[in-house]
């Protein structure tokens, strides 16, 4: 083979592999054999000792009251295609539709200190059974209230008089759901909210 022609197949090699690259998807889209996945568009904390605190981050009160409340969290996830040309064409069917019936919740804080039970309260699983054929909110807890009478939350309560650094606990809350379309694939799909505990004010009573 002359020089000429071998260069000619390595430029035609090389070229088709920039164009498959080109054509790869995020990895969430190439994860799991569903040809659908779920996005998050939105999680809100919910305060156990308000309800009507609702927020892209959580401030969870330790301690309201001298009692001791579950904080909740809402996801709202929005079901999508991988094959964005047959989705235009007929859009998602009732075996694309995805049940999302567990999740999981895990804590960790930006300095590093990550141990559960000493730094963060522990991570736990929870169940949550919804179905969702185009959009959907997906409920779960948030924190639950063993966390609160545990370490290290427990140590926090009556201790922030003032709001000092050293009685509030800055943390990140990893929530990952998990769930099965309609023929029984596998889809997985995670989102993030910040939860800052401490003994925050009481709120007012009516």
């Amino acid at each position: 083979m002359s020089t000429n022609l071998r260069m000619r197949g390595c430029v035609a090699v090389l070229t088709a592999l920039a164009v498959l690259g080109g054509a790869s998807c995020s990895k969430t889209v190439r994860t799991g054999r569903s040809p659908a996945y779920l996005i998050i568009e939105r999680m809100d904390g919910i305060s156990g000792a308000d309800d009507s605190l609702v927020d892209t981050d959580l401030s969870s009160d330790v301690r309201t009251f001298g009692g001791v409340f579950e904080d909740a969290g809402t996801a709202v996830m929005r079901l999508a295609l991988k094959d964005v040309d047959y989705g235009a064409v007929t859009g998602p069917t009732d075996n694309n539709a995805i049940t999302v019936d567990r999740y999981r919740v895990s804590y960790r804080r930006t300095d590093g200190r990550n141990q559960p039970g000493v730094d963060v309260p522990w991570a736990f699983e929870g169940a949550s059974t919804v179905t969702v054929t185009d959009r959907a909110t997906v409920p779960f807890t948030l924190v639950r209230v063993q966390a609160k009478l545990e370490s290290p939350l427990l140590q926090l309560g009556g201790a922030t008089a003032g709001l000092t650094g050293a009685g509030v606990i800055s943390t990140i809350a990893d929530v990952t759901f998990f769930g099965r379309d309609q023929v029984g694939n596998d889809v997985t799909v995670s989102g993030s909210i910040s939860v800052n505990f401490a003994d925050w004010a009481d709120p007012e009573s009516e």
